[in-house]
């Protein structure tokens, strides 16, 4: 087959499956410069130039834009330029599996963006002009090296140069170099994400960035690589992409139906939607019900706010679940990053400073510059960042997560290179206890190896405790089982040819880990609330919020009374009161929501706040790891150690004595041992021998 023959056959195919889209394209070029086309709408007009379009795409491609822009319309315009982007290519091929059989093809490649770079002019035919004679040459250029005029054109000058560019009678299109890496969830075993490079031109360049996720459509060519010894055998692979397709996408970006609309505008008049949203985030995990109402309200999210001043105030919801190991948090975080458009998991131990923020690396995509590679809490930006194992990170690495949580920005000054990158996302984070277990009678601070000033960044810190409760762990083991069975019948029924399980019997035993609404009905009930509803919370709800912070606050009169609140939880309480209204698509935060609100954080400061000593509420517990109480009797403690050690020599208290008094102060052996080793931690004290104390 001709190409001509193939000219006229996209003419036929274009006329008939895209007319309506081609108009459209016309009255928006040059703006708009692409018409993308469906490769099953090809397929089923013509398999065998589908099949060529595969195979030989370098001879099809041609025919189908030269077909786009010599196609009659019914306006004065010419889509000189305008090229077709194939999609929903079948050719989906790993890139860990690429091989030299598959040069030359149309190909499908998935994954997330790496890098990128700046978008540049590129010369496709460059004129030159003789400076003797002035005559003009023009020489197309190819991918790999730059041409020159060997000499020139003008048979009465025919010298070889020199040479110079004239821009303005130059041919340019605007190109970027990408790196698209194999996606996290996607790799085998411990294998290492392999890359690729990619070359986009035209409309196509710059309209991505690191962390999307994309398919990129396209052809695959080689490079020779080149070493100091001089040329390699070996080639390099790229990609040069026709069309780019996102995979997922933010909450704002997700596309909703007219009908999908009906459906979810249904679902908030459901006077039951709070429980069955709920039930819908793990559904195999039991119980919890109190930890998964906060991250639905999570998922919705406060109300971000751009003020007068400049500053922004956050609507994202921060979340820490901490406790005992082997009770679903990280389960939690996966499924939480699962529904999540936009959501990237990191495990604390394995994740960097520069890997939760960003990294300043030599580019080799371009000219070996510095470039920024955006971390895991940029690439969670209008989304969730879980990260796992927290207490487990270095100093440095949660000190980077100070002006994310709070600010929502991350600045880098790095290599010469200052930026200031946006991570607007809610941080979803998991800590187990510094020595194993959680011990309920000691305070939250000792026990999470994790900075004070960033547990306070939390809105919601959740204890998730393993006590033993002959009726609780009955269910838990019950529906542990149920879900094993149920998968049991599944893998059975799916891999065995000779089983006797019917569908029905799987359907029937799934039914108890099925959530409730749909993941992905769920994603786009969500991104409608968040795209449509702002609320506005009412006089009565506002006062009940206050009067709670108030009567909390109030608890701290007294001179020697402990904080119970800072201004710190009062926001959250506001974030969590925007997102219970937004739960149920209503502009207006009411009563109901704001008492939804306090219960779910006093429940949270009743777990954390609490001083182990005297049963009251104490922020101090979180915000500097010391409570009121114990700040007080390390005051009594160090006043006994100098009253005794004025009584000896060189100022050293016998510890015995030491004991003796706190005693008669109502503080016990124990304690007084506990306090003293802190204080002696903190540099307060040192001991000279085994049997002595003394104030520094």
């Amino acid at each position: 087959m001709t190409e001509g023959k193939w000219d006229e056959k996209f003419v036929v195919f274009l006329k008939k499956y895209y007319w309506d889209s081609i108009l459209q394209l016309a009255n928006n070029y040059p703006d708009q410069r692409s018409l993308e086309v469906d490769f099953y709408d090809l397929e089923v007009f013509d398999r065998e130039i589908a099949n060529e379009l595969l195979f030989n795409p370098d001879e099809v491609l041609p025919s189908a834009d030269n077909a786009l822009q010599q196609i009659d319309l019914p306006v004065e315009k010419s889509l000189i330029d305008a090229k077709v982007r194939f999609t929903k290519v079948p050719n989906k091929i790993p890139n860990r599996d690429l091989r030299s059989k598959h040069l030359l093809q149309f190909v499908a490649i998935e994954g997330m963006i790496r890098k990128a770079t700046e978008v540049r002019p590129k010369v496709l035919n460059a004129a030159f002009q003789c400076m003797r004679c002035e005559h003009v040459t023009m020489v197309p250029q190819n991918e790999v090296k730059f041409i020159e005029p060997v000499e020139c054109e003008n048979e009465t000058c025919g010298r070889k140069g020199p040479f110079k560019i004239l821009v303005n009678q130059s041919v340019f299109v605007d190109a970027q170099k990408l790196q698209i890496q194999e996606s996290p969830e996607n790799l085998k075993g411990g294998s290492q994400p392999q890359s690729l490079d990619v070359d986009i031109e035209d409309d196509l360049a710059g309209i991505v960035k690191p962390g999307d996720r994309v398919i990129i459509n396209g052809v695959l060519r080689s490079h020779q690589r080149t070493t100091r010894e001089g040329k390699s055998p070996f080639y390099d692979l790229v990609l040069h992409a026709n069309s780019i397709e996102y995979m997922d996408l933010e909450f704002d970006e997700l596309e909703i139906s007219p009908e999908e609309e009906e459906q979810i505008l249904a679902l908030s008049r459901d006077p039951e939607v709070y429980k069955k949203v709920i039930g819908s985030i793990a559904p195999s995990i039991y119980g919890y019900d109190e930890v998964k109402e906060a991250l639905s309200l999570q998922l919705f999210s406060g109300v971000a706010k751009h003020l007068p001043d400049g500053s922004r105030v956050r609507g994202d919801i921060h979340m820490l679940f901490m406790g005992d190991p082997g009770v679903a948090k990280s389960q939690l975080l996966r499924y939480m990053v699962k529904l999540s458009p936009r959501g990237v998991f990191a495990s604390g131990k394995s994740a960097s400073s520069s890997g939760l923020t960003a990294a300043a690396v030599r580019d080799d995509l371009g000219d070996g510059r510095w470039t920024l590679e955006a971390g895991a809490l940029v690439m969670a930006d209008m989304g969730i960042a879980a990260v796992d194992e927290m207490d487990k990170m270095s100093t440095e690495d949660k000190s980077a997560l100070h002006e994310a949580m709070e600010q929502q920005t991350i600045s880098v000054a790095k290599a010469g290179i200052l930026a200031t990158l946006k991570s607007r996302c809610a941080l979803l984070g998991a800590a187990n206890p510094k020595y194993g277990r959680f011990d309920r009678y000691e305070g939250i601070a000792q026990q999470i190896n994790m900075p004070p000033a960033l547990i306070s960044r939390f809105d919601m810190i959740f204890v998730m405790l393993d006590t033993p409760n002959e009726d609780m762990d009955s269910r838990i083991a019950k529906h542990i089982l149920k879900s094993h069975y149920a998968g049991e019948l599944s893998e059975q029924r799916k891999n065995l040819p000779s089983s006797i399980i019917t569908q029905e019997q799987v359907d029937d035993h799934m039914e108890v880990i099925k959530p409730v609404i749909d993941p992905d009905f769920l994603r786009k009930y969500v991104a409608y609330s968040r795209r449509n509803i702002f609320p506005v919370m009412e006089d009565d709800a506002r006062e009940h919020l206050v009067k709670f912070y108030m009567d909390l606050r109030r608890m701290g009169e007294g001179k020697d009374a402990p904080v119970p609140v800072t201004a710190r939880q009062l926001e959250a309480l506001v974030r969590l009161a925007e997102a219970s209204a937004r739960l149920r698509l209503s502009n207006i935060a009411t009563m109901e929501d704001a008492k939804r609100t306090t219960r779910i954080v006093y429940s949270c400061l009743r777990q954390v706040g609490v001083d182990p000593d005297t049963g009251a509420f104490d922020v101090d517990v979180i915000a500097s790891g010391t409570s009121k109480s114990q700040r007080d009797r390390i005051k009594v403690i160090k006043d006994i150690i100098k009253m005794v050690g004025e009584k000896h020599p060189g100022g050293k208290a016998p510890l015995e004595e030491v004991y003796a008094e706190a005693q008669k102060q109502d503080i016990d052996r124990q304690h007084a041992e506990d306090l003293i080793s802190r204080m002696r931690r903190s540099g307060d004290l040192i001991k000279p021998d085994k049997e002595h104390v003394k104030v520094v």
